[in-house]
Order: C-alpha cells, then sequence, then structure tokens
C-alpha cells in the first residue's frame, strides 16, 4: 500500500477488525471514521500488547476508505518531505515516541502540531504515560493533551485467540495445545509468537506437515 510515497511496509494482518481486548479504544477510532473530526489518541503499553497492530490497523482502515494516511515508526529518520503535504491527511501514526531520538524531536514536535492545526487524527505510541517519556518537556506536554489510553496486558486466553484469528485467516486450524507448548516452553511475547507462527506456516507448506507439537519441536530444535 502506498502511503504518499513513504517506502513504509504495513502489515495487512494487523487489522482494527482482529486487534483483541481494549474495546473503549476501538470503539472510540471507529467512531472518528464517522464524525470525522480532528483528535488526538496517545496509546501505552508494553512491548507485545499491540501498540503497533493499533496503530497500522488504522492506517490500514483508513486506506482501505481511500483516505490519505501514513505511518511512521519514530525509531526511523523523519522523510525530509513530510511536512510538505500534512495537509493532504487524514490520518497520521506515529509509533515508538519513546524511541525517537534527541535529533527528531524538534521536527515530531513541529509535525505534531502542524498535523493538529490542519485538523488531522493523530494516534501516537510510547512504552509509557507522556509525562514519564525520556523527551523535552514540550514534546511530553503536548502528548499529555491527547486521550490517553493504557493497553491491556492480554492473558494467555487472549494471546492464543489473536494467534487462532491470524492462523485462521489462513483457513488454517492449529491445536490449542500447540499454543500452550510454545507459551510454557519458547515465549508469551505475542509479536514474537506471531513472527514464529509465519515460519512455522511456510514450514509447513514446504514439508506439506500440519503444525502440531512434534513439528514445532523439531523447527525449534527443542
Amino acid at each position: 500500500m502506498n502511503q504518499l510515497g513513504l517506502p513504509i511496509s504495513l502489515d495487512s494482518k494487523m487489522l482494527l477488525d482482529n486487534f483483541i481486548a481494549n474495546s473503549e479504544l476501538v470503539n472510540l477510532i471507529h467512531q472518528l471514521f464517522q464524525d470525522k473530526k480532528a483528535s488526538e489518541i496517545y496509546v501505552y503499553g508494553l512491548r507485545g500488547q499491540g501498540k503497533t497492530h493499533v496503530l497500522q490497523g488504522v492506517v490500514l482502515k483508513a486506506l482501505a476508505s481511500d483516505k490519505n494516511s501514513i505511518y511512521i515508526d519514530c525509531i526511523d529518520s523523519f522523510p525530509e518531505h513530510l511536512l510538505d503535504f500534512i495537509d493532504q491527511l487524514s490520518f497520521i501514526s506515529l509509533d515508538n515516541v519513546d524511541l525517537i531520538s534527541k535529533e527528531n524531536q524538534e521536527i515530531f514536535f513541529d509535525l505534531y502540531n502542524r498535523a493538529r492545526q490542519a485538523g488531522v487524527v493523530i494516534l501516537s505510541s510510547g512504552c509509557s504515560l507522556p509525562s514519564d517519556l525520556g523527551v523535552m518537556k514540550d514534546l511530553k506536554t503536548r502528548l499529555s493533551l491527547a486521550a490517553v489510553y493504557k493497553l491491556e496486558e492480554l492473558n494467555d486466553v487472549l494471546k492464543m485467540n489473536v494467534l487462532d484469528n491470524q492462523m485462521s485467516d489462513r483457513n488454517l486450524t492449529i491445536d490449542s495445545k500447540v499454543y500452550e507448548y510454545l507459551f510454557k516452553n519458547y515465549s508469551r511475547d505475542l509479536k514474537i509468537l506471531l513472527s514464529l507462527m509465519d515460519e512455522l506456516d511456510i514450514a509447513s507448506l514446504q514439508s506439506k506437515k500440519a503444525i502440531s507439537i512434534p513439528f514445532v519441536k523439531k523447527h525449534l530444535q527443542l
């Protein structure tokens, strides 16, 4: 998908429709698509709780509705031409604000304010409350004025639902015992698990074998 020429790929699986938990946040986002009002939302939580999923999900939904939108990972450098088309945007997602470099903080602050003035819906994310971020004071103050949402920590059942939904989209049915085995012996980090399921799906297709506990053990050499 083309984000107004930005060379940043989006994960097509990170849809709002398959985001589990935080129903109040998701309902607000859906309402913004109906109301078409400018708004600022800041979400925070630990790694693997779905910050990127939400922010990319918004951009994917917007692009599918023919609304100009972009996703930016603050770990990366900001494109030089970005400020030139702020007034053309409907939505902008700014991920990982806590990891932004000192050099980019002024650019981010300017970008954020211009987007706000242009009536763009702004979503941003970090690992903590805006007041606890290690960024310049003006930026913390600006982000604190947004509607702030803490992402819920997913328990094993909800993580299993996320994984199962992803595999169901590929017409695959995985025994829940496989997920339980991974939680116990591999990782409970959802991002890591989703990446692993991608690997297992490919390996399964190549070997023409079902994804089972023995298959997983062999793949991971456990």
